[in-house]
């Protein structure tokens, strides 16, 4: 792709474009708070309620495959009409599916409908996933793209934050008084279909540049697969996906479980956000961590930006759910840890890759009790996974396209499939806690995923690598 010579920073898109990163964040973490609402509404067991993970994310799936082909034969949105366009057809099936969200909530036509939407959504958000960066970097000059992407990441990982809080509160404690069947969920899903429709009009009459798409041959016969580390680090994209979603997915059930019905659905949904708030906070770091500043001045910026960032997630918890800093003081003693560990990680992808995998095996060993701690331990301990989780998809994906050149789109193609992970661990983890009746038990699941990460951070990311 090249950048348009001349090219001005256009603040309205931007704005735009940075509301939308930050709503993606957003309703994906809603699933979070669909899970144990559908769970309760319909009565479903753990695997059931998980369905609602599978039907998202299997979308990313079947979305990227089609896409992938399409892409072989320069067929694609992006080739035939643009990156905005595709951008305006995701925003518009995204929106769409919330709205059928929101009719199947006034009507009540069941969970299978619901999961229809969800996937629906997932298709609409896949599009938004291969147009939505390198629209933002053609949005302004080449030399500042860098700097908009990771503030339209950043609006990301703050929509995961707040999903949870917010989500949690409205869905529980306002819409629930009244609903009827599944219908607390209409008013949210009304909005964000009507928001996101909004936003795909004000693209489509804005008059922004195209970037030039250079054509490449597509008939070479060199397969990406046989670059080991490549489809090596695809299975690890498979499973920190999967391993993050899963944990997700099922804490509101373990935090109601482990605290023996003290913590209740609406205020395990405030927890929640610590451990997407977690995954915001360690991207920030991260972010400093591996940039070139000087050795000081990283560790100054990365404690102002951590302060910051904790207390916008404890000011929203509070005000919403009262959790005072009594509660949640434990987090700050694991963000002192994480602070540690990217020190320890020298600013190396793979070395930190595979400490902050290991970390989150403990971590994990720990949420399930076989330590033998407390268990306020064991609920910080899982809750503090997302401040590790934060550089693992970044750092997958670099490796995993290192030193490819030409085939780094296929490879980039591949991986992007892999969030299927994000499909399979959840239900599988869901069901692993029917069978055993204890959801600490089924926490296995993300385990292997982690092992399997410190194995590619100290290895697999190297094998076949010329």
């Amino acid at each position: 792709m090249k950048q348009n010579k001349g090219q001005s920073t256009n603040l309205i898109p931007m704005i735009s474009i940075t509301i939308l990163f930050f709503m993606w964040g957003f309703i994906t973490s809603l699933n979070d708070i669909l899970i144990p609402y559908f769970k309760g509404v319909y009565n479903l067991s753990h695997f059931e309620a998980n369905i609602v993970q599978l039907a998202f994310f299997i979308a990313y799936f079947v979305g990227s495959l089609g896409l992938f082909f399409l892409a072989k034969k320069g067929k694609d949105p992006i080739h035939k009409y643009g990156y905005k366009t595709t951008l305006e057809i995701g925003l518009y099936i995204a929106g769409t599916a919330c709205m059928v969200f929101a009719t199947t909530a006034t009507l009540n036509l069941g969970f299978g409908v619901f999961l229809i939407a969800l996937f629906m959504l997932g298709i609409g958000l896949t599009f938004l996933q291969v147009a939505a960066n390198p629209f933002v970097a053609m949005l302004g000059k080449a030399e500042t793209a860098s700097s908009r992407l990771n503030l339209s990441q950043a609006f990301n990982s703050l929509g995961t934050t707040l999903g949870p809080a917010l989500g949690g509160y409205f869905i529980f404690k306002i819409f629930l008084e009244n609903s009827v069947g599944a219908s607390a969920v209409r008013t949210p899903y009304l909005i964000l279909g009507i928001l996101l429709g909004a936003i795909a009009f004000f693209l489509n009459i804005m008059k922004i540049d195209e970037p030039v798409i250079e054509k490449t041959d597509t008939n070479k016969k060199d397969s990406i697969f046989r670059y080991t580390y490549v489809w090596l680090g695809a299975i690890g994209i498979f499973f920190y996906v999967g391993a993050e979603v899963a944990i997700g997915s099922n804490l509101v059930a373990y935090l109601t479980s482990v605290s023996d019905g003290k913590i209740t659905e609406s205020l395990a949904s405030s927890y929640l956000s610590y451990y997407w708030g977690g995954a915001m906070i360690g991207r920030f770091l991260g972010a400093v961590s591996l940039s070139k500043i000087k050795t000081n001045l990283k560790v100054l910026y990365m404690g102002i930006l951590a302060i910051l960032s904790f207390l916008l997630i404890y000011t929203i918890n509070f005000y919403l759910h009262s959790l005072s800093i009594e509660t949640v003081w434990y987090f700050l003693i694991f963000m002192l840890l994480n602070f540690f560990f990217f020190y320890i990680g020298k600013s190396k992808p793979a070395r930190m890759l595979a400490i902050f995998a290991m970390v989150n095996s403990a971590l994990l060993i720990i949420g399930m009790n076989a330590f033998g701690f407390g268990g306020i331990w064991w609920i910080w301990a899982i809750l503090a996974i997302g401040l590790f989780n934060s550089i693992m998809w970044s750092n997958i994906f670099t490796l995993a396209i290192d030193k490819l050149g030409d085939k780094t789109s296929q490879a980039s193609s591949i991986l992007i499939m892999m969030i299927l992970g994000g499909a399979i661990l959840p239900p599988l983890q869901g069901l692993i806690a029917d069978l055993s009746q204890n959801i600490s038990i089924s926490f296995i699941v993300p385990l292997i995923g982690y092992l399997y990460l410190i194995f590619y951070g100290l290895k697999g990311y190297s094998i076949n690598k010329k």
